[in-house]
């Protein structure tokens, strides 16, 4: 789809490199591809689930040859190491393949014909769907919309961020060779584009995630046209390390990458670290001795690092502001891991991973969430006070709890308000296909992932016949009600 303007899209490691410019979708050309969508939709809708599932494992078949140069891709819009977006690119197909089998055996009628009549649950497709993807995961994020709404018999609308449109039009455009014409389509630009996508009359439902600020502004004109949304606004993740936790070097590998994967660009990376007192300096020194092992910040295209730079120069700005605040009022500020030799950091947006010591609950770097390569460390007393400071806030998304003793960290975390929280690890490591996914309190609504994340995409639709007026029935009295 083409526009008047474009917006170009540097390389955070190189930003005098131009990865490629995306046009800027005018209102009038969302209505076309919203008209488009409805189009393709009505032929879509009567295919069968098995059928459309059938086409969305051909679309995975013809993504396979060519995830490893869409991860290239993805890396030099990104910012993300290579390794990392080639994960994403085989995860994003996986997401692909499991939708497509769990929504053939879900998406069934469900028939029920007993003594008391007969009842069917039917799942009826919203129609167009608009999806609104955000830069830091763009192939999962993308496709944990697209494919539940595709195989519930949906069209779908997808506004990339701009910071990351390329591989997600690679991903869409090529899936779109054995869909129908117009049943999926991307549409670039900014919020203008956003609110247009949002708020066209020919949308049937909005999945959005991404920050809180944009958030707002597509819930209010979700509501304005009383389209049903789904939204992830992220989260500042409470990790909660118990007085017995292990602290041998796979568990602090992983929650090393859970606070930096990404460079910490991640919804549900560990925002806060809560280590009780009697081990708080042991956590930090095996934390920064894991930080060694696996930390390499560099050239995401550049063998061996594990870190790029951050999305853009405000991003980096904000972050090296929250540490200096955090300094400024008293924590000590540590570096961690090591440096790639061969990248020219002054070229891009590089924060160096620090930990912050002895931060106050209300400091900036704890009370928000970060987005970027920072991580306060707190110590805590007793179980009921740590449960309270991670409560603190109105964000939900996800928390962890790490003990030796799983029943006990099962029983801790019950006590935390997350969508979601981890046992002995956090972030990416600890999801899988079948859990539902998403926040409470200012976290958003709606579930990815589970059969939850299939379901949101379609709407149950009932035919009853009582069996009082079925053939031999016993009509009821006309004053009767089921009681």
């Amino acid at each position: 789809m083409s526009g008047a303007a474009t917006t170009p899209r540097e390389n955070p490691a190189r930003t005098t490199e131009i990865v490629g410019e995306t046009p800027v979708a005018s209102a009038a050309e969302v209505d076309v591809a919203v008209a488009r969508a409805r189009a393709a939709q009505a032929g879509w809708l009567v295919v069968a689930p098995a059928d459309r599932a059938a086409t969305l494992r051909a679309a995975a078949d013809l993504l396979e040859p060519g995830l490893d140069d869409l991860a290239v891709l993805m890396a030099r819009e990104t910012g993300k190491p290579l390794a990392d977006c080639r994960g994403e690119v085989g995860f994003g197909v996986a997401v692909l393949r499991w939708a497509a089998d769990r929504g053939e055996a879900l998406l069934v009628d469900h028939v029920v014909d007993d003594a008391e009549g007969r009842l069917v649950r039917r799942h009826r497709p919203y129609g167009v769907v608009a999806a609104v993807t955000p830069w830091n995961a763009p192939v999962v994020l993308t496709m944990l919309k697209v494919a539940p709404a595709l195989v519930g018999g949906n069209a779908v609308v997808v506004k990339p961020s701009p910071l990351a449109p390329f591989a997600v039009e690679r991903l869409l455009a090529t899936m779109g060779e054995v869909l129908p014409e117009g049943l999926l389509q991307t549409v670039h630009g900014h919020a203008d584009t956003a609110t247009a996508l949002v708020g066209h009359p020919g949308v049937d439902r909005v999945a959005f995630t991404g920050g809180d600020i944009a958030g707002r502004a597509i819930a209010r004109t979700a509501a304005s046209a009383l389209t049903p949304s789904l939204l992830e606004l992220g989260g500042n993740d409470p990790a909660i390390l118990l007085p017995d936790v292990s602290l041998d070097d796979g568990a602090m590998d992983r929650l090393v990458m859970a606070s930096f994967a990404t460079s910490g660009q991640v919804c549900m990376a560990v925002k806060r670290l809560y280590v009780h007192r009697s081990r708080y300096d042991e956590v930090v020194g095996a934390y920064r001795e894991a930080a060694a092992r696996v930390l390499r910040t560099g050239d995401p295209l550049h063998p061996g690092v594990t870190m790029g730079p951050v999305v853009s120069a405000a991003s980096a700005e904000r972050v090296r502001g929250l540490v200096a605040g955090a300094s400024a009022r008293g924590a000590e500020v540590l570096e961690l891991g090591s440096l790639d030799d061969a990248t020219a950091f002054e070229g891009g947006y590089f924060v160096r991973p620090t930990l912050v010591l002895g931060a106050a609950d209300d400091d900036d770097v704890v009370a928000t969430e970060q987005f970027g390569p920072t991580l306060p460390i707190l110590a805590f007393d007793s179980e009921d006070e740590v449960v309270a400071r991670a409560n603190a806030g109105d964000l939900g998304l996800g928390a962890s709890v790490w003990s030796r003793d799983e029943e006990h960290a099962f029983a801790v975390g019950a006590r935390v308000d997350a969508g979601f929280t981890f046992i002995n690890t956090h972030n990416r490591t600890g999801l899988a296909l079948r859990a539902p996914f998403g926040g409470v309190k200012r976290s958003g609504w709606g579930r990815e992932y589970g059969d939850e994340g299939i379901l949101e995409h379609v709407q149950t639709c009932v035919l009853h016949a009582p069996a009082a007026f079925r053939a031999g029935g016993v009509a009821l009295a006309a004053t009767a009600y089921p009681s």
